[in-house]
């Protein structure tokens, strides 16, 4: 149970890179595409290395060992993220299709957050029959 536990949430884990890590690089790394995009849902150019510097060191957390706290907020916060992009892509009349990539990201967070707390539970199980 728990080795299909790990390969969900190392399947899941390793696609927030494709799905935020890369743009978010590539957005500090000096494209300007990304900041195009937050200035026609109204937001202004200067946020978009804020939120590019953010998603990084987010993921950075999530894939670094034993950072129980760092990880809850590093998934509250790409959840805020993905969640406030979808509102805005709404909120100023796009089409329903231009929401679906960042829904499914929105899953993809989801879904590794639950076998992160699923993996936790149950190494923690694991341990506690050893000790007895």
């Amino acid at each position: 149970m728990m080795k299909q536990t790990n390969i969900f949430y190392w399947i899941l884990t390793a696609l927030l890179v494709p799905a935020l890590g890369i743009g978010s690089v590539i957005e500090l790394a000096g494209n300007s595409k990304s900041a195009e995009v937050l200035t026609s849902l109204g937001y202004p150019s200067y946020i978009s290395p804020f939120l590019a510097a953010a998603k990084v060191l987010a993921l950075i957390a999530i894939f670094i060992p034993r950072l129980d706290r760092v990880k809850e907020w590093a998934y509250a916060g790409l959840v805020f993220d993905v969640t406030g992009a979808t509102y805005s892509l709404l909120a100023v009349g796009r089409p329903i299709a231009d929401v679906i990539i960042p829904v499914v990201t929105l899953a993809i967070i989801f879904g590794s957050y639950y076998f992160y707390n699923k993996r936790q539970r149950q190494m923690n199980l694991h341990m506690a029959g050893h000790s007895l």
